[in-house]
C-alpha cells in the first residue's frame, strides 16, 4: 500500500554543477525537494519506488545500484540509485536527478527501485502501473519525478502557449490536494502539446494512491526558464 509520495521536478539544472553560475536560481526548488524526501523517510516505507519520464532506451525497471551520469551535460558527476551492483544500462536523466537528490539527503531508509515511464503511456496503463507498484510491499513510498509545461514564456523551450499557465495551475492544485480523480483526468494530448513530461508519472501516482486516503501539501510551484516545476508531498 502507498503510505507516502513526493513529487519533484527533474531538470538537470537541479544539480548545481550542471547549472554552474545559475545554480542559486533553483535553491528554493532544491530545498523543497529536500523537505519532500524528509516526508518519505518519516513514513518508514518498506520500499521506495522512483518513477520518472524516460525515452525509449531508459524505460522499464531500474534496480537498486543502477548508475546515471551528467557527463552529457559537460560535468563529471556520476550517481547511483542507492547502493548495489551496477546493472547494464544507464539511468534516464529524470532518475539520475532523483538519484542525486536521494544521495544529497543520504537516503538509507528503504530499498530503492526505479521505473522509467514513456511519455506516451496511456492514462489507463499509467494508473494500472501505479496499482501494481502499490501492491509490491506493505508500506510503499513513491518519488515521482516530472515537469509541468515547457510553454510558460516566450523564451521557454516550447515557446509561449496561453494554455500552459491554466494547465500548470490545475496540476499544482491537484498535486497539492492529493486529488487522485483530477490527476487521472489530465488530458494526455494537451500535456504532450505543452511538453509536460510529468503527466504519465503523475497518473502512475494516482493509480498507486487509490484507496490510500492520503493528504497533500504543495511545497513549491514556479516556472523558471518558462518550465513549470512543482514539489508536493502526499502522506
Amino acid at each position: 500500500m502507498l503510505v507516502a509520495a513526493a513529487v519533484c521536478p527533474c531538470p538537470p539544472l537541479l544539480v548545481p554543477p550542471v547549472a554552474a553560475g545559475a545554480a542559486p536560481e533553483l535553491d528554493g526548488a532544491r530545498a523543497a525537494c529536500t523537505d519532500a524526501l524528509g516526508v518519505l523517510a518519516a513514513a518508514r516505507p518498506d520500499r521506495l519506488v522512483v518513477v520518472g519520464p524516460a525515452e525509449q532506451s531508459g524505460r522499464g525497471p531500474h534496480p537498486q545500484g543502477a548508475r546515471g551520469s551528467f557527463r552529457g551535460f559537460g560535468v563529471e558527476v556520476d550517481v547511483s540509485l542507492g547502493q548495489g551492483p551496477a546493472p547494464q544500462g544507464p539511468l534516464p536523466t529524470s532518475l539520475a536527478v532523483a538519484a542525486w537528490l536521494l544521495d544529497r539527503v543520504g537516503w538509507s531508509d528503504a530499498p530503492i527501485e526505479g521505473l522509467g515511464v514513456g511519455e506516451p503511456l496511456e492514462p489507463e496503463r499509467c494508473t494500472q502501473t501505479g496499482r501494481e507498484i502499490a501492491a509490491r510491499a506493505e508500506r510503499v513510498a513513491l518519488l515521482v519525478m516530472g515537469d509541468a509545461s515547457a510553454c510558460r514564456t516566450l523564451k521557454a523551450p516550447g515557446y509561449l502557449d496561453e494554455r500552459a499557465a491554466p494547465f500548470d495551475a490545475e496540476v499544482a492544485r491537484a498535486l497539492g490536494a492529493a486529488d487522485v480523480a483530477a490527476l487521472k483526468a489530465l488530458d494526455a494530448e494537451l500535456a504532450y502539446e505543452l511538453q509536460a513530461s510529468g503527466r504519465a508519472c503523475w497518473q502512475v501516482l494516482a493509480g498507486a494512491a487509490e484507496g490510500a486516503d492520503l493528504g497533500g501539501s504543495l511545497l513549491y510551484e514556479d516556472a523558471p526558464y518558462g518550465v513549470g516545476y512543482v514539489v508536493a508531498t502526499w502522506s
